[in-house]
């Protein structure tokens, strides 16, 4: 990722998007709970076989890694809000973002953080679970759509 891309996403794709990312940065900005499973799913153990090393893993890395997608989903708040200004100031059918190589890589990671914790309050755990009737599956598919189009825009 070496060049700026233009992501398409119009005015109200930007505005849930931000209301998923605030809560998704509400979620990676707490404390570890065990009792959450989708807490758990975006920290899942580097050794299953050895609770021992698992746990000291866990010890070793969980701040740089809850640091880490915090920062992500800051910087595409950041972005979000930078659209949002620029729309205003040209047109209210929005448009695009512009990402730099940073703020790509911060999208990426947080559109799979998000699909990883979505997937988990609605019970995804391989490809040929899909919830039917489930509202919540639609936006997990929207993000991947979203996910997908931001990797085309890479590729492009």
């Amino acid at each position: 990722m070496t060049t700026t891309i233009v992501f398409a996403l119009h005015a109200a794709e930007a505005d849930y998007l931000r209301e998923l990312v605030d809560q998704y940065l509400e979620l990676v900005e707490t404390p570890d709970d065990p009792r959450d499973p989708a807490a758990r799913r975006l920290s899942p153990d580097a050794y299953p076989d050895d609770p021992a090393a698992a746990t000291e893993f866990r010890a070793l890395t969980r701040d740089d890694v809850a640091a880490t997608r915090a920062a992500d989903a800051r910087l595409v708040l950041a972005t979000l809000a930078r659209g949002s200004r620029d729309r205003s100031t040209h047109t209210a059918s929005g448009g695009g973002l512009t990402l730099d190589p940073q703020e790509q890589t911060a999208w990426l990671r947080t559109l799979a953080g998000l699909r990883l914790v979505l997937a988990e309050r609605i019970g995804i755990t391989d490809e040929s679970i899909m919830p039917v009737g489930d509202p919540r599956f639609d936006v997990y598919e929207w993000l991947g759509y979203r996910q997908e189009m931001l990797l085309q825009a890479l590729d492009g």
